[in-house]
């Protein structure tokens, strides 16, 4: 091994880790004082009409939400559309109509995004590893499935009996998920079946709820919490296209207004989340996960009663 050739890659990365902070910090700044002169001189048309529908400070907030809200989700592998749908209709009074469609089209945007990051930086490789690339594929497929079988499913078992089982399951595998924190686990393909045709069913039955079912449920399956967090982004971003189409079908429409500053507020979280995947300790990142998991467990349990 050439001691010398290593420090010579390691500052190599490190240049250009620094530089994508760089350019990240620019973009944002950028995008940062348009939207603040154009809410402190509304006659100054800077924004083009197609956005013009909504005032700055709305504009500001939702782009700035989807920010925060994209940078958990593609750091953990869960929280956007269970923390943002519900935070834009509460603050800013969309119709759910309105935010849906967006949400997910700034999630599919995201998630190929997240997932082509991911194995940029390194935190999996789809192409090579066949672990990974295989548990994309059955999560994307089961993706389809679910939402099919749940819409089956909606008309006979009542939402909240089934928003009170899903919500203990996902407090069930995020406890578990802390409690082999320090373990290294043997991938067991049956269990990713299992909790990923759960956790399909959900999205499909309720709208949220995939994220912290997949990502935990991968990692107490036996795969690293760096590549959960990647394929979760990739198959889940197939689950909101077919949410997509399922929507187009039914003769909705996307405002795009509302997700031209959704989806670059997503799209901007992503390269600093994968870096922030990167970095992290494999012990540490499990813990996050797990933490996650439990909260957002817990948080919907307390929602219901």
């Amino acid at each position: 091994m050439n001691p010398i050739g290593t420090l010579e890659r390691l500052s190599l990365v490190s240049y250009e880790h620094r530089r994508r902070l760089q350019v990240w910090a620019l973009g944002l700044s950028i995008i940062l004082s348009v939207l603040l002169v154009q809410m402190l001189h509304p006659r100054i048309r800077i924004l083009p009409g197609i956005v013009s529908t909504l005032t700055p400070a709305t504009m500001l907030g939702v782009f700035l939400m989807a920010l925060v809200c994209e940078y958990v989700d593609s750091s953990l592998g869960m929280g956007y559309g269970t923390a943002l749908t519900p935070l834009l209709l509460l603050l800013f009074g969309f119709a759910p109509l309105e935010i849906v469609p967006c949400v997910l089209l700034s999630e599919f945007i995201t998630g190929v995004w997240a997932a082509a990051m991911h194995q940029r930086d390194g935190n999996v490789d789809l192409l090579r590893d066949r672990e990974a690339r295989a548990t994309a594929v059955l999560l994307s497929v089961l993706s389809g499935v679910g939402a099919f079988t749940a819409v089956m499913f909606a008309v006979r078992v009542p939402k909240t009996v089934m928003t009170v089982i899903i919500s203990i399951i996902v407090l069930a595998v995020g406890i578990l998920t802390l409690a082999t924190a320090g373990r290294r686990l043997r991938y067991r393909r049956g269990h990713m079946i299992a909790l990923g045709t759960i956790a399909a069913f959900n999205k499909g039955f309720s709208g949220g709820g995939y994220g912290p079912l997949v990502t935990a449920g991968q990692v107490v399956s036996g795969l690293a919490p760096k590549k959960a967090v990647a394929v979760t982004s990739l198959a889940e971003s197939m689950t909101c296209f077919i949410g997509l189409i399922a929507y187009f079908a039914a003769g909705q429409r996307i405002d795009w207004a509302i997700a031209i500053p959704l989806t670059l507020g997503a799209v901007f979280s992503v390269p600093i989340a994968t870096l922030t995947v990167k970095r992290a300790p494999e012990t540490l990142f499990r813990t996050g996960v797990g933490l996650a998991t439990c909260i957002l467990g817990i948080l919907a349990l307390v929602k219901l009663l």
